[in-house]
């Protein structure tokens, strides 16, 4: 035993992996602060958070993840992929990571890192100044084979799990297959055994249910270019849901927008809608699907309101998601602002087009998410300048603008305001 245990502490050093770190797969004994009901998704906006920003110098050793097109050199101009910059101006000072780039007064540009226990706490106390219900984790599942990264997973996982509790917020695990390759879905079985048996992670006070199951949300089935490039197949994806189904989940399915019809960005595979069938709630991905307040309703009279139908015959609860706008110039090479925010007009018609469809729940694409242009939370009309760089502004609007237009969103789900085409004046 005293070898093993030597071996597991090399190990551990090789790795980068701290008894802290080892420390978070623990059940969750502190305080929890009464506040969202947690046991439905019925009435709930929910945002997804990826907490995939890493810094030099986090703790994580994963350089400028996310931040960067090479994370191992200094994110500044030539080497970014945000079209957003956080406002960083209520963060503190141990939050805070100096980047290449400079802000029109001459100053370092500074950005946070998920990594930073302190900077997650800050994002669900927003979520709960504004009225957020929580949010959807995300754990990208190609990144669960490597230890450095698992480990900066669990570490944001951690820190989301004790600031719901501590801001009376909700959350859920949602496993993203972008990337993995065929047959390592396993990953994710062996993760989320992982998360219950050690973390008991679904006894958590804060962890969302529905139905009186713990809610766990499967990004990326029946993709056509996910399934082309990856390889992993329809029936693997059906054997993973069947063992989530099994673990007495509702499980949720993050899926093409032409799912129903297996059309247009979704694979044609006779086993897919079998699928569907058993899950408990599906989510269709529209990001770049529509781009202005027409088309959104036009989508929701093509798409939302049929799939809501077909849903209500099955019994399967119907998740559309909305977007604020969406660029990804730095990340991709493509138009800046191809798709424009309107000064949050764009994102409101989307609420008002989900509540004429019916829907009982609404997904947020996304809170965090700056590089691609999504992101709802606090980002800076006054970003780093010079040397050919771009960047989006929220348009002079206030940095909060957004948090306030997504808890006017969730209010009018719920029949708390009423339904008018244009945004409430107490979100500006």
């Amino acid at each position: 035993m005293p070898k093993l245990n030597l071996l597991l502490t090399l190990f551990c050093l090789a790795f980068g992996i701290t008894a802290e770190a080892n420390d978070l797969l623990v059940p969750y004994n502190g305080p929890s602060t009464a506040g969202v009901d947690s046991s439905t998704l019925i009435g709930k906006v929910m945002a997804g958070y990826q907490g995939w920003f890493n810094t030099e110098g986090d703790g994580a050793k994963l350089g400028w993840t996310h931040w960067a097109k090479n994370r191992r050199e200094l994110f500044g101009p030539g080497n970014v992929t945000v079209d957003l910059w956080p406002d960083v101006s209520e963060y503190d000072e141990d939050e805070l990571y100096e980047t290449g780039f400079r802000l029109d007064d001459g100053s370092a540009a500074k950005v946070f890192s998920s990594h930073n226990r302190k900077t997650v706490h800050r994002h669900f106390q927003w979520m709960k100044d504004y009225g957020i219900d929580g949010v959807f984790v995300q754990r990208f599942a190609n990144g669960l084979r490597s230890v450095s990264v698992k480990r900066h997973k669990d570490v944001v996982l951690s820190h989301a799990r004790e600031a719901a509790n501590l801001n009376g917020r909700t959350y859920a695990v949602m496993y993203d297959l972008t990337g993995v390759p065929v047959r390592d879905t396993r990953y994710v079985r062996d993760d989320w055994k992982e998360l219950r048996s050690k973390m008991k992670i679904t006894e958590d006070p804060a962890y969302l249910h529905h139905e009186g199951k713990p809610v766990v949300a499967v990004w990326g089935i029946g993709f056509r270019t996910q399934s082309r490039d990856q390889g992993f197949t329809i029936r693997e994806s059906l054997r993973l849901i069947k063992y989530l189904k099994s673990n007495k989940c509702a499980v949720m399915l993050g899926v093409p927008t032409g799912w129903r019809k297996m059309e247009k960005d979704t694979i044609y595979d006779p086993e897919f809608l079998d699928i569907i069938e058993i899950a408990d709630i599906v989510s269709p991905w529209t990001v770049g699907r529509y781009n202005n307040p027409e088309s959104v309703a036009t989508h929701a009279e093509k798409i939302w309101i049929p799939d809501q139908q077909w849903c209500s015959q099955y019994d399967i609860d119907y998740m559309p998601v909305v977007f604020p706008g969406f660029s990804w110039h730095n990340l991709k090479g493509e138009q800046l602002n191809a798709i424009p925010r309107l000064k949050g007009q764009f994102l409101w018609s989307q609420f008002v087009a989900a509540k004429h469809a019916g829907a009982q729940m609404i997904y947020v694409a996304m809170f965090d998410e700056v590089d691609e242009g999504t992101s709802i939370f606090k980002c800076t009309n006054n970003p780093p300048v010079g040397e050919g760089v771009s960047f989006l502004t929220y348009e002079n609007l206030p940095t909060d603008f957004y948090l306030k237009l997504t808890n006017a969103g969730a209010k009018l789900l719920r029949d708390e305001i009423p339904v008018t085409q244009t945004i409430p004046t107490f979100a500006e």
